[in-house]
């Protein structure tokens, strides 16, 4: 029996194209190529396995236990499906995640029952929030002693509800492949997410019948995907009308695979980008159109851009708070066009003017379209004083930082370089901090998947694992992780995994000896009142001694990576060079820096867009005009 129902998803049209990877006969939402396997008998862990194999699988993260040993033993045989041990679950969910989000397929992890399912919580609930499609497969206890609080036992069906896109239980073998293929299918389509498939024990030993493709039953989950012909008419009319438009661009963009679509649009259209911190290489950075990344330490010209906006023309993005700031003063005098995939995101925060729900993939062809006829009748709208406007902010208030008055080294420098020295082929992964936000504006991102973080919940630990992910999904690229010394202490045991299985990520921690973004805050508006946040990781909290508790070149070491150390300005090319040649192995960067460097711009929280600052108590001027 499968306990819980899911939300799920419809067939494709009859006259759309077949996404890659999907079949193309029989259920067209079946994920994968499509095979076709005669009926056998096997055991419900085969059946597993199987599943995974036929559903075009080929790399899984995880650690097994004894709820799920039964499915680890088949999955020795498998020439098909590549196993990652990871060294703790937290660690598969993000590889998980970082896989997903660098190659646009699903990405796999495994978990046993009780502790090893709910260490994939917070991977789970980081899926959720960034739209990452994701299938995590748990063992669970023996179907007979369920409520009877077993070894190892955890509800995580009920736990993972609130926090996936849909949760499965299995307790019936012969309900294996049909779960797996529905599981697979609601990760994947609409708008993307994590899916929990929690097997009993007793039904990965049971015997059972498998063959393929299995019939899907997800009645009520119909996903839309072509926009109403209507709405799109009525979003181009607004378009025509306006003099200070703004595409609006979210993460969305890049879940759709609609950003080459969207390049036809923009530059149809003419009107400034701006791309989220989830949207970052969505719109490429050197594009003449870009002005910036909006939010809390956004770009001026791109927060300017929304604020003094009459029209956000807004495609996969979601209103979040960190875009917004104070909400019913963001963009004051703007109409909105909203089209999400989910229809549930339309008028959520801001209400929309113009609801579109559906694909990107399908809604911007067609507003590109709808644009042009209403411009040919009507007349392309002038834009020039508009782009004098933004113009003069993003020459006026570029972004950049000033040297630390402690001679310390500026972590901002040391991140364009690396940015410079990889280029937008490479993939940066960041965790969470300053170094996440310094990583988001001091690296030129080019493309899609070029930029991996964890936007919406902010999960320290995110940067080495899902760089590990990323370097199994795509290994030809060269994949950074750019971490901070606080969040590289609690993941850096895949290091382990990484040499182990010859990952050779490149790892640079900005070492601050701080929890910095907390530090930056105690500086601004607790009167520097350092509580807590000092980490050892560099100097004493005096700066007076030198500690490294921990030596991160040791670690490093010790965890079979090479180790590596830069405290002066004038050696970080050279040390960065020296990265880019090793790729037998993983290598870790300790780049000792300033504790007093800060991010900004800044909008600090609870306060109006408007009220941006560009350095500490410095705020733009809006009204100087040329």
């Amino acid at each position: 029996m499968t306990m819980s129902t899911a939300p799920a998803a419809s067939p494709a049209r009859a006259d759309a194209a077949p996404r890659e990877g999907r079949i193309t006969t029989a259920d067209q939402r079946l994920y994968g190529p499509g095979r076709s396997v005669a009926p056998e008998q096997v055991t419900g862990s085969q059946a597993i396995i199987r599943s995974l194999e036929e559903l075009g699988v080929t790399d899984v993260f995880g650690i097994p236990g004894g709820a799920i040993l039964p499915t680890y033993d088949p999955l020795m045989d498998s020439e098909k499906v590549n196993h990652i041990l990871v060294r703790h679950e937290q660690g598969a969910g993000h590889a998980a995640q970082g896989y997903a989000m660098a190659t646009g397929k699903v990405g796999v992890c495994f978990a046993t029952s009780g502790p090893g399912a709910t260490n994939l919580v917070t991977p789970l609930a980081d899926a959720h929030m960034d739209s990452v499609p994701m299938v995590a497969i748990t063992g669970q206890v023996n179907a007979q002693v369920i409520g009877t609080d077993a070894f190892q036992e955890a509800d995580i069906v009920g736990i993972a509800t609130p926090i996936t896109k849909h949760a499965f239980l299995v307790t019936d073998a012969d309900q294996i492949p049909q779960v797996m293929a529905e599981a697979f299918h609601i990760a994947s389509s609409g708008r993307p997410g994590p899916v929990l498939v929690d097997i009993t024990k007793s039904a990965q030993t049971a015997q059972t019948t498998f063959s393929w493709p299995p019939k899907m039953e997800l009645n009520g989950y119909r996903p839309v995907t072509r926009g109403h012909a209507k709405q799109i008419r009525e979003a181009a009319k607004l378009i025509q009308q306006s003099t200070r438009p703004v595409f609006y661009i979210g993460g969305g963009m890049i879940k759709a695979e609609a950003s080459e679509e969207f390049m036809a649009l923009a530059e149809a259209v003419g009107a400034p980008v701006v791309n989220t911190l989830m949207a970052r290489g969505a719109f490429p950075d050197s594009h003449p159109l870009n002005v910036g990344m909006p939010g809390m330490h956004g770009a001026v010209s791109a927060v300017a851009a929304l604020q003094q906006a009459d029209l956000l023309i807004t495609l996969g993005a979601r209103f979040d708070d960190r875009v917004t700031g104070q909400l019913d003063t963001f963009a004051p005098e703007a109409k909105v066009i909203h089209a999400d995939i989910d229809p549930a995101e339309i008028s959520k925060n801001r209400f929309a003017d113009v609801p579109i729900v559906g694909s990107l993939k399908e809604i911007v062809p067609e507003l590109t379209s709808a644009v042009a006829q209403v411009f040919e009748a009507e007349g392309r709208p002038s834009l020039e004083s508009w782009w004098q406007r933004l113009t003069r902010l993003r020459e006026t208030y570029p972004l950049g930082w000033t040297e630390p008055e402690d001679g310390q080294i500026a972590p901002q420098k040391i991140i364009q370089k690396i940015g410079e020295a990889s280029g937008p082929e490479a993939i940066y992964a960041a965790g969470v901090g300053q170094h996440q936000m310094w990583a988001a504006q001091f690296v030129s991102y080019e493309r899609p998947r070029q930029w991996l973080n964890s936007g919406g919940l902010g999960t320290m630990g995110y940067s080495v694992p899902a760089a590990m992910g990323a370097a199994v999904g795509q290994p030809d690229r060269t994949v950074w992780a750019i971490d901070g010394d606080g969040c590289f202490q609690m993941t850096n045991q895949e290091l382990a995994t990484c040499a182990i299985n010859k990952i050779p990520i490149k790892v640079a921690v900005i070492n601050n000896s701080s929890l910095g973004m907390v530090r930056q805050w105690q500086t601004l508006f607790y009167e520097s009142r350092y509580s807590n946040t000092h980490l050892n990781t560099a100097v004493s909290p005096d700066g007076a001694d030198v500690v490294r508790i921990p030596d991160f070149v040791k670690l490093a070491e010790a965890y079979g990576c090479v180790g590596l150390r830069c405290e002066r300005e004038e050696d970080i090319d050279t040390v960065i060079a020296q990265a880019m040649e090793i790729n037998d192995r993983p290598v870790v960067i300790d780049f000792v820096v300033s504790r007093d460097a800060m991010v900004w711009p800044m909008v600090p929280a609870g306060v109006s867009n408007s009220d941006i600052q560009v350095a500490r108590n410095m705020t733009p001027d809006w009204d100087d005009e040329e």
